[in-house]
């Protein structure tokens, strides 16, 4: 997972002084909202990379034939308790078979990292509050699942013992937390 620090970051939003901006130029590493894609997209130089900002109540499917021109999708959480990002990540990955970065942006905190990585993020921006050590610290909680995502599908009982160690090491590994 990578931490993502806004002023090292090549990837820009375009604003202008009202909000979003309507008129833009194609450039390297843009990192544009949906609607200000929909307005570039059929006169972006193929190749030149750009991303795109989703919200958590946009249909995936929209996104699906842009797919191959994109080098990123920010997934916004608009609140930490709602999930909808999450879907959004495993079906880009699962179904769709995305290859560039999702990232997590907006109320992204420390306690969703664990969760965020088995569902497809890899990258996040975390909420300014949140500490970077402690969330690399979160990554590190859990030695397995029992279920299957999106990195490993197969569920804990269909994988063979060589790939997962014995159970009671499984369980156990739990307790030092």
């Amino acid at each position: 997972m990578r931490f993502i620090h806004a002023p090292q970051d090549p990837w820009r939003p375009v604003h202008g002084d009202d909000g979003p901006m309507v008129t833009i130029t194609p450039k390297s590493n843009l990192l544009l909202t949906w609607l200000q894609w929909h307005s570039v997209c059929h006169h972006w130089p193929a190749g030149m990379p750009v991303g795109v900002i989703l919200e958590n109540d946009q249909d995936v499917r929209d996104v699906e034939a842009d797919l191959p021109r994109l080098g990123l999708i920010a997934l916004r959480f608009p609140k930490w308790v709602d999930g909808r990002a999450y879907s959004q990540a495993h079906l880009l990955r699962s179904r769709y078979r995305f290859q560039g970065e999702i990232r997590a942006i907006g109320e992204v905190l420390v306690d969703m990292l664990p969760l965020l990585q088995r569902t497809g993020f890899d990258a996040v921006v975390l909420r300014a509050d949140q500490s970077r050590e402690a969330a690399e610290r979160a990554l590190t909680f859990f030695p397995g699942f029992y279920q299957g995502d999106v990195q490993e599908h197969r569920p804990r009982f269909a994988r063979p013992e060589s790939e997962t160690g014995s159970e009671a090491d499984f369980v156990n590994a739990g307790a030092s937390i």
